[in-house]
C-alpha cells in the first residue's frame, strides 16, 4: 500500500489554478480516465442515465478532472461521508455518548417510592453487539440489574421508563419510503435507542412454494408488537424477499414476500418503532425475573409521547438520582462501523449529533442538514446543488453534486479529526462494503472508497494515492443505468480506481 506523500509530511495550503494542477498532472493518463468516463457514459448500460466524477488533489483542493460533477444527482450511501466527516469536525473522535440508569422518588425499606429511568442521550450502539469490548443488550440489562440491587431496592411502586426525550425530531426522515421503513435499515433514531433498534422475525419455510411459512417468534421477544404474517414460501436459495411495513411508533407490523424452501428456519431483520419502550420492556422483564417486584407497567416518553402523571409514583420534573452511566465507545469507532458497515441509523444519529452541537439546541432532520451545509460553507466550499435529505443516503429523493462531496472530502484533509476519518473508510479490495473491488489491480490497497446503492444508483466515494503518492479526493456517480447491466457498470467503476492510481499529479 502506498502511503500519501500528504499523510506523510501534511497537507500544504497552496493557491493554485485548474489549469495549472491539470497542466502539472499526467495529461495522458487523464485523457484516458476522461476517455473511460465517455465511454461509460455511451454504453448501453447508461446513455439513458448519468455518469459523474469528480477528483480532487487534495492538499489544495484544486479539481484535476469534472465530468458532470456539477449535476445533483442521487448519492446513496456516498452521503455517509459527508455525515461521519461533520460529525468528526464538530466534536472530534473522543466524543462519547452517555445513558444513565436513574430514579426518582426516596428509597425506604428497599422500596423505591418513585419510578426508574432508562435517560437516553441519543447513542445508536447502545447495546449493540458490533463491540467486544463494550457491553451488548445482555449485558447492560445484567449491569443495570445489579445497579439497582445495589442501590438496595427490591420492589419499586412506580414503572420502568424509557426516557428517549434527548431527541426531539421525529425518528424517520420525510422523504424515507413506507417499503424502507419497516426493514432494519430503516429503523429510526430516537433519544433512547437500544441493539441497534432491530429485532428478527423466524419463519417456518413450507416444502411447497407457495404454501404460508409460519412465524416462529422473535428474538427478542415482542408481546408488544401486532404482527401480521402474510409471508410465503419462495423457491429454494431465493433468499429474504420479505418487507416489514410498519412506522414509529405505531405497534401494527405487516409482514409480506418470501423466505427460501429447503429451510428448516429463515429469519429476517425488522426495525422496532419505539426502541425506548423495548428497553423498558427488557429490564422490567429482566428485574421480575430477578425477584424485584415493579408494580407499574413499562413505559416510554419521546417526540409524541408524554408521560401521564397518573400512571406514575412521582409526578415528571422530579430530581433524579444516577444509578449508572454507560459511555458509548468513541465517536471515532462509531463513524469507522458507519463507513465500513453502512449502518444507516449510525448516521442519522451523527447528522442530529452535529446538528444540536453547531445549532446549541435541539435540531430536526432538515435543520441538521442547514447546519451541516453552513458549516463546510463557512471554510469556503462551493456547496451549490448540495441537497441531502437525510445523514445516510437512503432518501431517494435527495441528491449532490460529484464536486460538491469530493470538495467536503478534501476540505476534510484540514480538519485535527482527518486521520480517524481517512481510516474509517473502507479499502478497495480490502476491507468492508469494497473488499470485493479491484482484486489484484493497483486500486486495491491504494484507494479508499464508501460505496453507496440504491435502486438505479452505484457510486463511490473517498481517496486514493496516485503513481506519484500524491492524496486525491474523488466522487463517482452513475445514475439511471439500464437493469441487468450491473457487472458491465462496476467493470467501469474498478478501472476508474485503477486509473485514479496511475495518475501522477505532483510538482
Amino acid at each position: 500500500m502506498r502511503r500519501p506523500q500528504s499523510l506523510l509530511f501534511g497537507f500544504v495550503f497552496l493557491l493554485f489554478s485548474y489549469h495549472r494542477a491539470f497542466s502539472s498532472a499526467d495529461s495522458l493518463a487523464l485523457r484516458r480516465l476522461q476517455a473511460t468516463l465517455s465511454q461509460l457514459q455511451s454504453s448501453p448500460a447508461v446513455r439513458n442515465g448519468t455518469v459523474a466524477l469528480s477528483v480532487r488533489r487534495v492538499r489544495d483542493g484544486v479539481p484535476l478532472l469534472e465530468f458532470n460533477a456539477q449535476l445533483s444527482l442521487p448519492s446513496a450511501s456516498t452521503l455517509k461521508l459527508a455525515t461521519t466527516a461533520t460529525a468528526l469536525a464538530v466534536m472530534g473522535e473522543n466524543h462519547s455518548y452517555q445513558t444513565t440508569l436513574e430514579y426518582d422518588g426516596s428509597i425506604r425499606d428497599s422500596i423505591l417510592h418513585g419510578n426508574l429511568y432508562i435517560h437516553g442521550s441519543g447513542d445508536p450502539t447502545l447495546g449493540s453487539s458490533r463491540f467486544t469490548e463494550f457491553a451488548d443488550a445482555p449485558t447492560l440489562l445484567r449491569t443495570w440489574t445489579d445497579a439497582v440491587q445495589a442501590a438496595g431496592i427490591r420492589q419499586i411502586r412506580g414503572s420502568v421508563i424509557g426516557d428517549a426525550s434527548a431527541i426531539q425530531t421525529q425518528p424517520v426522515p420525510d422523504t424515507w419510503v413506507w417499503g424502507d421503513i419497516g426493514n432494519y435499515y430503516g429503523a429510526g433514531i430516537h433519544g433512547l435507542n437500544f441493539n441497534e433498534n432491530l429485532y428478527r422475525a423466524v419463519f417456518k419455510p413450507a416444502k411447497t412454494v407457495g404454501q404460508p411459512a409460519p412465524l416462529l417468534r422473535t428474538e427478542p421477544p415482542t408481546p408488544f408488537l401486532q404482527l401480521q404474517n402474510n409471508v410465503r414460501t419462495g423457491p429454494a436459495g431465493s433468499g429474504d424477499e420479505v418487507i416489514i411495513y410498519n412506522a414509529p411508533p405505531a405497534t401494527q407490523v405487516f409482514l409480506e414476500g418470501t423466505v427460501p424452501a429447503g429451510v428448516s428456519e429463515f429469519g429476517v431483520k425488522g426495525s422496532l418503532p419505539d426502541p425506548a419502550f423495548v428497553a423498558a420492556f427488557a429490564l422490567n422483564e429482566r428485574l421480575q425475573r430477578a425477584g424485584f417486584i415493579v408494580h407499574n407497567a413499562p413505559v416510554s416518553v419521546g417526540p409524541g409521547r408524554t408521560l401521564e402523571t397518573r400512571n406514575l409514583a412521582i409526578a415528571p420534573g422530579t430530581r433524579r438520582t444516577r444509578l449508572h452511566l454507560h459511555t458509548s465507545v468513541p465517536l471515532g469507532e462509531i463513524a469507522r462501523q458507519t463507513n465500513y458497515h453502512s449502518i444507516n441509523l449510525y448516521a442519522e444519529a451523527l447528522l442530529i449529533l452535529a446538528g444540536n452541537a453547531l445549532a446549541k439546541s435541539p435540531v430536526s432532520t432538515e435543520q441538521a442538514i442547514r447546519q451541516m451545509i453552513q458549516f463546510w460553507q463557512a471554510k469556503g466550499l462551493d456547496l451549490t446543488g448540495f441537497r441531502p435529505k437525510d445523514g445516510s443516503g437512503l432518501s431517494p429523493v435527495g441528491a449532490l453534486t460529484a464536486a460538491s462531496l469530493s470538495g467536503i472530502l478534501a476540505a476534510m484533509s484540514k480538519e485535527k479529526s482527518f486521520l480517524p476519518f481517512y481510516d474509517s473508510i473502507p479499502v478497495v479490495g480490502e476491507s468492508g462494503t469494497v473488499r470485493g473491488l479491484a482484486r489484484g489491480s493497483s486500486a486495491a490497497g491504494n484507494v479508499r472508497a464508501k460505496s453507496g446503492t440504491i435502486e438505479g444508483v452505484r457510486a463511490y466515494a473517498g481517496y486514493a494515492t496516485s503513481a506519484d503518492g500524491e492524496l486525491l479526493s474523488f466522487t463517482v456517480f452513475v445514475n439511471k443505468y439500464q437493469p441487468g447491466t450491473m457487472k458491465s457498470v462496476m467493470s467501469y467503476l474498478e478501472k476508474i480506481m485503477v486509473q485514479l492510481t496511475t495518475l501522477k499529479v505532483g510538482e
